[in-house]
């Protein structure tokens, strides 16, 4: 017996240190997505997922089918996390101009004023909001960040009214009469520059739900191994112990 116990211990001590270093199970992480549909018959679609712990977030989404240039280059997206209103997305009743495109500035009281920016780089404050240099570029991207944020956006991610808005029609898809229209927050671009094309409300998943798809599966690492040595040893020990107890009798 007590061989067996020597044996066992090593064992149990090899789990119980894999158990207590695991990242998985020691970061306090919470997980949120959205599904982002199409606004003023933009046609595109995405999804988007945040993992927040403490003040940092990993952005990850992915789109398609968005307007693809822009003056003959790849389309400049801007994208933000909106907060402060309903949580919602609009419907054509925000259409308050009745021109046939939904402004960002209509569409504020459903999701909000600028949160957070989802820069590529730099800034990522509402002052970074109209920044086309750090804007999303084209009909299809990735885009993945690990960002920090501020009280006010985390506030309304933990109490579901953060919305994620994806900016920038095809001119030749609106109304004749609006493709006219400039800009409602860069009257030197067109009103199409700026007005929504994707939305979707952030939601907080419950722990160990499936995620978007969009993340990539995480590997084997090195605590699963000591979890698996710690299995192996503690049936190793069991074997020998038996092997023992024959050869005794």
């Amino acid at each position: 017996m007590k061989k067996s116990a020597f044996l066992i211990a090593p064992a149990l001590a090899l789990g119980a240190l894999a158990l207590s270093t695991s990242p998985a199970l020691a970061a306090d992480n919470t997980n949120y997505q959205a599904n982002l549909a199409a606004v003023n018959g933009s046609n595109a679609s995405g999804t988007v997922m945040i993992t927040v712990s403490g003040d940092q977030a990993t952005v990850t989404e992915k789109v398609s089918g968005l307007a693809a240039t822009f003056g003959g280059n790849p389309y400049p997206h801007v994208q933000h996390i909106h907060i402060g209103a309903k949580g919602t997305c609009p419907d054509m009743s925000a259409d308050t101009s009745k021109d046939g495109v939904i402004s960002t500035t209509e569409g504020a009281p459903f999701y909000g004023g600028i949160g957070t920016t989802l820069s590529t780089s730099g800034d990522t404050s509402p002052a970074a909001g109209t920044d086309l240099k750090v804007a999303g570029m084209g009909a299809s991207y990735t885009y993945q960040r690990t960002i920090a944020l501020d009280a006010k956006t985390s506030a309304a991610l933990k109490a579901g009214t953060a919305v994620v808005v994806v900016h920038g029609l095809d001119p030749a898809t609106l109304p004749a009469a609006a493709q006219k229209e400039p800009s409602d927050l860069v009257p030197s671009l067109p009103l199409a520059a700026t007005s929504p094309a994707l939305c979707g409300t952030l939601t907080a998943m419950p722990a160990g739900a499936p995620g978007t798809g969009i993340t990539t599966p995480a590997p084997a690492g090195p605590d699963l191994g000591l979890l698996a040595a710690g299995g192996g040893l503690i049936l190793a020990a069991g074997g020998a112990y038996a092997v023992r107890r024959r050869m005794a009798a």
